[in-house]
């Protein structure tokens, strides 16, 4: 049986230190949970239990592991999935991609998910509290995500952020008819991201009406 504690913990995923008042050796018993079965790991010191209804071989989604493996280290609902990971979840990416982008408070280096051949989170250095953001769900749980706006000003902002400048243009191309431009403009004045609005809007001069052309 699992431990109460991994299935009650942020989006059912621990560190070995969050276990240290259970066991003298968590890793060694961690380790050895994920040898019957009944864990996965899913990254160097992220364990994570998958969801009740699911096989062995399941695994959760780029989205939902970055979300994962950002919780274990900054806590619940501190971490934000930002930039092709959010426009992903926002139904403007339509392919899965290997890379999950996460705001965090603090610095990080990229971490490689250990439960996939290719997977590796990018963790941004952001004032997370003063990011655009809603609650969206995953398999694991709740997480937070930057809104529609945000998440286009931030691919704006940095379109090189995971490798490919096409990737972010084309997610901004279908995130653009369903945004609030004066929104955008506000998050863009409070954020000084001007130029990244300027590209918004350039981007959006083939759109007519909704809230685009503001």
């Amino acid at each position: 049986m699992l431990p109460r504690e991994i299935i009650a913990a942020p989006l059912r995923t621990v560190r070995p230190q969050d276990l240290a008042h259970l066991y003298t050796q968590p890793f060694r018993q961690l380790d050895k949970r994920v040898r019957r079965g009944e864990i996965n790991k899913l990254a160097r010191g992220v364990y994570y239990a998958p969801p009740d209804d699911v096989g062995l071989t399941w695994i959760p989604t780029m989205e939902a592991a970055t979300a994962a493996v950002a919780t274990a280290f900054f806590g619940a609902r501190v971490p934000i999935l930002m930039h092709l990971t959010a426009a992903r979840l926002h139904g403007a990416v339509p392919r899965a991609i290997a890379v999950g982008i996460v705001a965090v408070p603090r610095q990080q280096k990229p971490m490689q998910l250990t439960d996939r051949d290719h997977g590796q989170v990018i963790f941004v250095k952001r004032g997370v509290a003063d990011l655009d953001a809603v609650l969206m769900p995953t398999e694991l749980g709740q997480v937070l995500v930057t809104t529609p706006e945000q998440t286009a000003l931030d691919l704006a902002k940095r379109p090189r952020l995971a490798g490919d400048p096409t990737q972010a243009r084309d997610a901004i191309r279908q995130l653009l008819p369903r945004i609030d431009m004066e929104q955008v403009a506000q998050l863009a004045h409070e954020q000084r991201a001007q130029a990244a609005l300027t590209e918004l809007k350039n981007l959006g001069g083939n759109h007519r009406g909704g809230h685009v052309g503001a």
